[in-house]
């Protein structure tokens, strides 16, 4: 059995191991948007439900490890407190892989993608029309995991409303996954 030291091992490695490893992993569209309400758009595989009561949703947002520079969405959330978690199914993942290229800030990864962004309930953030759950969320906590590339931001979210697309639910209400 090989042993993987996290001290001794690149970055960019251990990450590869880590992902391969905790799998398979959820996806999710985290949108935020802007102190001027332009829309942001990213997906994210670090992303789980840690809680039902409360309800709770978490996601990670990395420094990137090829300069140590933090993602649009985290200043997002840092700056307004609200997210909208978009869950990704294979519909739509084609979608996802041109969302998750780095764009200049302002543009909209929803154009790019072809992703139709529709208003939510309580929070300014968007949905994606195209997403079979869409979770609008307060952000209750950001904690930093460290300061160099790679090192996440755990952003612990609080579920306030839940849309979820009748064609991924069962004749008992339930999710069919």
């Amino acid at each position: 059995m090989r042993i993987i030291d996290p001290n001794t091992t690149s970055t960019e490695e251990l990450h590869q191991y880590l992902v391969g490893t905790v799998a398979p992993r959820p996806i999710a569209f985290a949108s935020t948007v802007d102190e001027e309400g332009r829309p942001n758009l990213a997906p994210y595989s670090f992303f789980n439900c840690f809680s039902s009561n409360p309800p709770i949703l978490v996601f990670s947002s990395n420094r990137r490890v090829s300069n140590n520079t933090t993602k649009d969405t985290l200043h997002n959330v840092e700056k307004t407190g609200e997210v909208v978690i978009n869950a990704v199914n294979f519909s739509i993942v084609r979608q996802m892989a041109v969302a998750s290229m780095d764009y200049p800030q302002g543009v909209s990864e929803f154009e790019k993608a072809g992703l139709t962004p529709i208003p939510s309930d309580l929070v300014r953030p968007f949905r994606v029309k195209e997403s079979p759950a869409q979770m609008e969320c307060r952000v209750r906590e950001i904690l930093p995991m460290g300061e160099g590339g790679g090192a996440g931001h755990l952003i612990v979210c609080e579920l306030l409303r839940l849309h979820i697309s009748e064609e991924a639910l069962d004749e008992d209400g339930r999710i069919n996954p």
